[in-house]
C-alpha cells in the first residue's frame, strides 16, 4: 500500500464521521454532506497528493468540501435563474459541538457567508487563510463573516461584536 493510500484509508478510518458532520454544516443537509465529502476525498486522495499527517489531510479535505459546496450552489443558482435557496440543517451535526439553534442559524446564511464563518470561526483558520482557500480576498472575508455574524445574533438573539475575537458557538438563551 502506497503512503497517500495509508493516509486516505486512515482520514476515513478515523475521521469520516467528523467530516460527514462538517459538510451537514456547511450543505445543511445529510444527503448533500455525504456527497460532498465523497466528492472531496475522491478529489483530493484522486490525485495521489501526499500529506504529512491526518491532520493535514483532513484540513485539505474540508476545504475541498467548502469549495465543492460552493461551486455547486453556483451551478444551482445559475440553473435555477433564481436566488440560492438554503435547506434547514436536518438536526444535529456528528462530531461537531453545536447547538441545533446555531445549526438551524447557519442553514439561513449564504453559501459565501456560511462558508467564511465555519471556516473562520469552526476550524480558526485566519482570515488570509479563508480567502486564500476561497480564492477571494480578505476584505471579502471579512464582509462576509461580519454579515454572517449580524445575521446569527439576529437570528439567536446575541449581541456579539463583530471583531475576529467572536466565537459563533457563544449563545446567551442557554443552548448547548
Amino acid at each position: 500500500m502506497s503512503e497517500w493510500e495509508a493516509v486516505a484509508r486512515e482520514l476515513v478510518d478515523a475521521r469520516y464521521g467528523v467530516l460527514v458532520g462538517y459538510a451537514r454544516l456547511v450543505a445543511g443537509g445529510a444527503a448533500d454532506a455525504e456527497d460532498l465529502v465523497q466528492d472531496a476525498l475522491i478529489s483530493t486522495f484522486g490525485r495521489r497528493r501526499t500529506f504529512e499527517s491526518i491532520p493535514e489531510a483532513e484540513a485539505y479535505v474540508r476545504r475541498a468540501i467548502v469549495s465543492r459546496f460552493i461551486d455547486g450552489a453556483r451551478r444551482s443558482s445559475r440553473a435555477r435563474r433564481g436566488p440560492f435557496t438554503e435547506r434547514p440543517v436536518a438536526g444535529h451535526a456528528d462530531g461537531v459541538d453545536l447547538s441545533l439553534d446555531l445549526a438551524s442559524a447557519l442553514a439561513t446564511l449564504t453559501a459565501r457567508e456560511r462558508a467564511c464563518v465555519v471556516m473562520r470561526h469552526l476550524d480558526g483558520l485566519s482570515v488570509a487563510e479563508t480567502g486564500h482557500a476561497l480564492g477571494i480576498a480578505e476584505g471579502t472575508v471579512k464582509r462576509y463573516v461580519a454579515d454572517g455574524l449580524a445575521k446569527l445574533n439576529a437570528r439567536l438573539g446575541t449581541h456579539e461584536g463583530l471583531d475576529d475575537h467572536v466565537s459563533v458557538r457563544t449563545h446567551k438563551g442557554g443552548a448547548k
